[in-house]
């Protein structure tokens, strides 16, 4: 049986539901982002206990098509962020291969339900792995445009301070640098 999760977004999110579904004696075919394969159907009674505290947990079942590709559609950009090897990726292409849909059908979808275009999703995740890099330090912002695919530092230091109101400089100097989860964004 396929089940679709709102909210999964990191390896974390994969083993805190994993754990829940052994919690509730289902057995797992397959688990990703987004997506759960169970060997059984579910009953009504284990549905409901693993609506409730998937829930708890700040996951959602989904349990429509829509939810379900925009929950693909996300999945697939933050996996794309979190392991940018500093290519040049072509989200549109991505993202339209991934789902097997034209993407501009996808797009309209993702901004009609969203209120958000998904090059501005794209682009706050960026943003958010930016300021994982400038806090962990281990990079410089050379390195770190390069590594996420911007074309210069200017560039980035332009969306950054777009999205986030100061420069990466300003905001690596500060004490306690102001860093969002990407389940929120």
């Amino acid at each position: 049986m396929k089940i679709y999760i709102k909210n999964m977004v990191c390896p974390r999110c994969i083993l805190a539901v994993e754990q829940l579904f052994h919690e509730i004696d289902v057995n797992l075919l397959d688990i990703k982002l987004g997506e759960v394969n169970t060997v059984q159907v579910l009953t009504k009674f284990q549905y409901n206990i693993l609506k409730e505290r998937l829930g708890s947990l700040g996951f959602e079942l989904l349990d429509d098509v829509k939810d379900f590709q925009i929950n693909q559609i996300k999945s697939v950009i933050i996996n794309q962020i979190q392991n940018s090897n500093g290519y040049k990726i072509a989200f549109s292409e991505i993202i339209s291969h991934s789902l097997n849909k034209e993407y501009s059908q996808l797009s309209k979808l993702f901004s009609v339900e969203e209120g958000i275009t998904i090059e501005n999703f794209i682009i706050r995740h960026k943003i958010e792995k930016v300021k994982e890099l400038l806090v962990d330090k281990q990079l410089n912002l050379n390195e770190i445009s390069d590594k996420m695919g911007y074309s210069s530092v200017a560039h980035l230091s332009s969306q950054f301070k777009k999205i986030v109101g100061m420069s990466p400089t300003a905001f690596k100097k500060q004490e306690f640098p102001l860093r969002k989860g990407i389940d929120s964004l």
